[in-house]
């Protein structure tokens, strides 16, 4: 449904060119969820903006995005609002500024609706409340006349999933859908967003810094860092093998219930600024197998059978966790 071949951001400001996406390429088939995961600043929802089509003038994109077939990039405004909403939709990290707060969210729903099909406002209506219910809302007849500042974080974050899902698209690209809600409140917008996929069948596009949510959605996961993909592979394989020390890390950051006791092994230090990115490979500065030919040049993403890493050392990696290559946090609460 969705194919991004050698996708390139850059933006001008007064210090220089930043190289905000190097190279991103990935398909997306019906029905599939592709999860997108790295710290922030990585370049991920730079990547679904230019997706989308939405970036600002000051960017400089290349590549190709092709949505069945056609190129959305380059492609006019007017052709761009033709295809958002309708058949690529996109749910935004915060949707307290995603929602208008001067118009019901019943009204939203159905505009919506209305913008790209020609049904009366009450038909438009009835659709909203059905929409609003389909993403268990409570009381959806009475919540469709409440205004955004009358809902809940969890539930302004359903009403932008409702609009999503309106004229049932054959994409959604959720950028980040559940940060800053409370655990209990993530598990209920997850469940919306599989509500989502199956009454709409689109294919998703997940973004997110949390692994834990990527475990339990997604069929393949792209890793990025530092503007490009530094592994990809199906959920699986991401998480039980992989194959590029950042991973390795990133796995050893995330906090697992099912075991007790657990220290974490985070990655020290920070990532590189887009503006001044080292030469080689820019997660050797904080990397633990870093090799004079790692600071020399950058590992290509390489690999077989669909698991594709970018390290000059990723067989070194087969077997080891997280506590082998990566410092435990220190213990010492003394102030």
């Amino acid at each position: 449904m969705l194919e991004v071949a050698d996708l390139r951001v850059e933006f001008r400001t007064d210090e220089g060119r930043v190289a905000a996406v190097r190279g991103v390429s990935y398909q997306l088939s019906r029905g599939e969820v592709l999860g997108i995961v790295g710290e922030s600043g990585s370049g991920k929802s730079v990547t679904s903006l230019a997706t989308m089509g939405l970036l600002a003038g000051s960017s400089r994109v290349s590549g190709s995005v092709r949505l069945g077939g056609t190129e959305l990039l380059g492609a006019s405004d007017k052709e761009l609002s033709r295809v958002r909403g309708q058949r690529i939709a996109m749910i935004f990290q915060d949707p307290m500024t995603s929602l208008n707060p001067v118009y019901p969210v019943g009204y939203q729903v159905a505009e919506a609706i209305r913008a790209h099909h020609d049904v009366t406002r009450d038909a438009a209506r009835r659709r909203a409340v059905e929409l609003l219910d389909a993403v268990s809302i409570p009381n959806p007849t009475e919540r469709v006349n409440n205004y955004p500042h009358e809902l809940s974080g969890g539930m302004r974050q359903r009403v932008v999933i409702a609009i999503a899902m309106a004229n049932s698209p054959d994409v959604i690209i959720a950028d980040e859908p559940t940060t800053a809600l409370d655990v209990t409140v993530q598990a209920q917008i997850l469940d919306a967003l599989r509500i989502a996929r199956v009454q709409t069948g689109a294919a998703m596009l997940l973004i997110t810094h949390d692994l834990g949510v990527i475990a339990g959605q997604a069929d393949r996961v792209l890793v990025m860092y530092a503007g490009r993909v530094v592994e990809a592979g199906t959920a699986e394989e991401i998480f039980y093998a992989p194959r590029m020390p950042y991973t390795l890390g990133l796995l050893g950051s995330q906090p697992r219930l099912d075991v007790r006791a657990q220290r974490l092994h985070p990655i020290s230090g920070a990532p590189p600024s887009a503006l001044t990115l080292p030469p080689g490979c820019p997660f050797a500065p904080r990397c633990p197998l870093a090799a004079p030919v790692c600071e020399a040049e950058e590992p290509l993403l390489t690999g077989t059978n669909g698991h594709l890493a970018a390290c000059h050392f990723s067989d070194q990696l087969v077997g080891l966790e997280p506590g082998d290559l990566f410092r435990p946090v220190s213990q010492d609460t003394t102030l």
